[in-house]
């Protein structure tokens, strides 16, 4: 049997780390870094320190699962006061830790470092393992790390190639790039030797030349979106020399933990064959909140809709972290086989290159379902676990009409007819929803952005095919809703009788209820856009949440004006109802919905003959002119 370590007990002041230690280590003590030795850190005493975390805790029925390892041990290097060494498990019921019965070891003080290996017991029932030290005064540690005892011989030969596409974003990428050079390239880890990054440039922004080097490389690239920056991080991967077996797409803006890079080339170099071609998909934790993890898996629900798979959980919370490695997809279950629809994004998701060469690169699509449609099209295994995942701001935080009414109108449709992706999602019904919320909320400006997705779409293959797709971005971006700081809409508003003063969020959030006759006069007329003018109310506001999804409808009936408000950004807008305008919305959408229903059949044979072309390398190397 080999030995081979799997992942490194984390110790970090990164900021992340600095907000929520609790992702490291639960304490009754202090601790932090050595003042006199690089790479050690201090834990206060008499205390209990306990290492089952989010990052610390070994996912052993996931490590079981996914790879040839089946023996698991922990290295612990420790000086300093007397302390006691005990294993922890946890599983999906637990609440709190138990400690293993009969692991606890007696580690005598000592001013020398003392190094231990201990084996790691564990039952079926167990999803993590980990540790505590109980020590009676300081105590440190140093290169502390678990490792597996697998078959000789099967460790895979992994070259991991990370892709990462960026437009502007040079406050997250140089530092993400200085942590690459610095933990994953500089370290001892295995996968030092084995990895590459190519950072592609929409933006042109960054100076290549300082920037690359053997390893890392910096591509000035047309802005071509985040679809077309991803192919050509593949190109490259698949190019280089040694030839990438994994690539790792990245979101330019997040922030990474170069552990969770360590622990991703660990599992590839031991997975089991029926793994091979799985991706390996990474956890995206909040900015805001870094304990909080807001989506690990997406899948298509039956109304169009990306949803997540589960809801935000908190990994300082031992529950949510045992319990989200033992979620089980219940497509089995009736009303819930449309979660068989699964996807990664793109935010950290590792492709094999077997997979890239057996169903090609992206489409050319820009932003928005290029990594849906892509993990539907190969259909994968999947693979994730704690302690992989990067951090990465909200989506309230960045909502653009652009991308969620144009880009998803029009690609939703594109990877539907090019592909199938999603056979159980109905896209048309999520189009007259989405017509309906933004007139209802007299969002004029975004529901004629559906409608230009709609148009561009009904074009073909051979329009999308062209390199118009930044244009259409841009065009599409002037022709959203504008919106203006609340303070210079403070006189309107207090007008409108909107004091800004007032406003919280549970007030701007909070929906109103509907009765079913409000409901059904509200969708017979649109919200008063048609029928008697007896149904406006004369000087009623709706005051709703700008970018809301799912909601805010129950206080727009009847409304004569609508104050929209984004909170994060401190903007607003103040729409007011447009018969006339509603009428020439309304004409174009509905015989754009005709066209789409008389030209199914063309537009699919089109779009899926044309898939092929769209997807291959030829035809990118030639959209991205290298």
């Amino acid at each position: 049997m080999d030995k081979t370590k799997i992942m490194n007990v984390l110790l970090s002041d990164d900021q992340q780390f600095v907000q929520s230690p609790t992702l490291l280590c639960r304490s009754s003590g202090r601790w932090s870094p050595s003042s006199s030795i690089d790479g050690a850190w201090r834990f206060a005493g008499p205390a209990t320190h306990d290492f089952t975390t989010f990052f610390n805790a070994l996912p052993v029925r996931k490590w079981r699962r996914y790879t040839v390892a089946d023996s698991f041990g922990i290295h612990l290097e420790v000086r300093g006061a007397a302390s006691t060494y005990s294993q922890t498990r946890a599983d999906s019921f637990s609440r709190y830790t138990d400690v293993v019965e009969g692991t606890s070891r007696e580690l005598p003080a000592s001013e020398a470092w003392q190094s231990y290996d201990f084996d790691l017991a564990y039952t079926d029932y167990d999803t993590i393992v980990s540790f505590m030290i109980s020590c009676e005064g300081e105590v440190e540690l140093r290169n502390c790390y678990y490792y597996a005892e697998v078959p000789e011989g099967s460790v895979r030969d992994v070259e991991l190639a990370l892709c990462t596409t960026t437009f502007k974003k040079e406050e997250y990428i140089l530092r993400n790039i200085g942590l690459m050079r610095k933990d994953v390239l500089g370290s001892d880890n295995a996968v030092a030797g084995h990895f590459w990054a190519h950072v592609v440039d929409n933006g042109r922004t960054l100076d290549a030349e300082a920037l690359s080097d053997e390893r890392i490389k910096v591509h000035p690239n047309d802005n071509v979106g985040g679809a077309g920056g991803f192919a050509r991080g593949m190109i490259e991967s698949m190019e280089q020399e040694p030839r990438a077996t994994h690539v790792l797409l990245m979101d330019d803006d997040v922030v990474i933990s170069p552990e969770s890079i360590v622990r991703t080339y660990n599992l590839l170099a031991l997975v089991r064959e029926e793994y091979a071609d799985a991706f390996v998909g990474g956890s995206m934790m909040s900015l805001d909140e870094p304990t909080d993890m807001y989506e690990r898996m997406g899948f298509m629900r039956f109304d169009g809709v990306c949803d997540r798979m589960h809801p935000t959980m908190h990994m300082d919370v031992l529950h949510d972290v045992a319990s989200v490695d033992d979620f089980d997809v219940p497509s089995y279950l009736p009303g819930c086989a449309d979660q068989e629809q699964q996807y990664f994004a793109w935010w950290y998701c590792v492709i094999p290159m077997t997979q890239v060469e057996r169903h090609g690169l992206p489409l050319p699509i820009f932003v928005r379902y290029d990594d849906v449609e892509y993990s539907r099209r190969c259909k994968p295994r999947f693979m994730n676990m704690i302690g992989i995942c990067v951090w990465h701001s909200p989506f309230f935080m960045r909502y653009s009409g652009a991308s969620e009414r144009y880009q998803t109108t029009r690609n939703a449709l594109i990877a539907q007819y090019a592909s199938d992706f999603a056979p159980l999602s109905d896209f048309v019904g999520m189009l007259y929803h989405w017509f309906y919320m933004e007139i209802a909320r007299f969002n004029y400006a975004h529901a004629a952005l559906l409608i230009k997705g709609m148009e561009d779409f009904l074009k073909g293959p051979e329009w999308i095919m062209r390199p118009l797709a930044q244009q259409a971005f841009m065009d599409a971006n002037r022709a959203a809703e504008k919106m203006r700081p609340v303070e210079e809409l403070d006189g309107e508003l207090r007008a409108l009788g909107v004091n800004l003063d007032k406003l919280t969020d549970w007030i701007i959030y909070r929906d109103a209820p509907m009765s079913p006759r409000e409901r059904r006069l509200s969708e017979l007329t649109y919200n008063g856009h048609r029928g008697p003018r007896s149904y406006i109310v004369e000087g009623k506001v709706a005051v709703i949440d700008a970018f809301d999804f799912e909601h805010g409808l129950g206080k727009l009936p009847r409304a004569e004006t609508v104050v929209a408000i984004d909170i994060p950004n401190r903007q607003a807008s103040i729409r007011r109802r447009s018969r006339t305008r509603f009428k020439e919305l309304h004409t174009r959408f509905h015989s754009l919905i005709k066209e789409l229903h008389d030209r199914e059949d063309e537009l699919k044979e089109a779009y899926s003959s044309a898939l092929p072309q769209m997807t291959s390398f030829p035809f990118w190397k030639e959209y991205l002119g290298i």
